[in-house]
């Protein structure tokens, strides 16, 4: 007979659980190459040495797929159908904070992804002038990198995604600091 005990029954994750409304989420969003990822990594290593009970999702890894689909919003409810099933197991494990990193570009796909979400979620915009976002791609000259690096430049030119945010910090000191700074912000450090 299947057990109906959580898998992370008595396990390191379950122990000590907060109750899910102390769950709470943070989104990273900004331009290709601002640092969304590398910031989320950061704070997530930092939450780990406290021992908080976290994950970091990128969520450009939950829609990466091709199903002939054009329509414009196909990718973005992949991602949030994607998202839903995720968080649920980790909600499950026990996860009371959440780092999401994605560009957000409209206002539709923000209200959509806070409804997706059984938490409160705070949006961090993380900017950086788009000379430092070429000098941190440049090593990676791939056709779609430069792709990205167009679409970035464009992004700002039409001040797409702006206004979205909760916060605004800029990403050009050093990673630890910006990190630092937001989990400071959110009151989770």
């Amino acid at each position: 007979m299947p057990s109906s005990r959580s898998p992370f029954a008595g396990s390191r994750q379950s122990r000590g659980r907060m109750s899910e409304g102390n769950v709470q989420g943070v989104v990273l969003t900004g331009i290709f190459g601002v640092g969304k990822s590398t910031v989320a990594a950061e704070m997530a290593e930092m939450l780990e040495e406290r021992q908080v009970r976290y994950a970091a999702l990128d969520m450009d890894w939950l829609t990466w797929a091709y199903s002939a689909d054009h329509d414009e919003g196909a990718e973005h409810r992949m991602m949030l159908i994607n998202l839903s099933s995720v968080v649920a197991n980790y909600l499950a494990a026990g996860i009371e904070r959440f780092i999401l990193a994605r560009t957000i570009r409209t206002q539709g796909e923000m209200v959509s992804l806070r409804g997706a979400l059984p938490f409160p979620l705070t949006s961090v915009r993380l900017t950086c002038p788009l000379p430092e976002i070429r000098r941190r791609a440049s090593s990676d000259v791939t056709t779609a990198r430069q792709a990205d690096l167009r679409e970035a430049a464009d992004m700002i030119a039409s001040a797409e995604g702006d206004g979205l945010e909760d916060l605004s910090i800029a990403n050009e000191g050093p990673i630890a600091t910006v990190a630092s700074h937001i989990l400071d912000r959110l009151g989770w450090l």
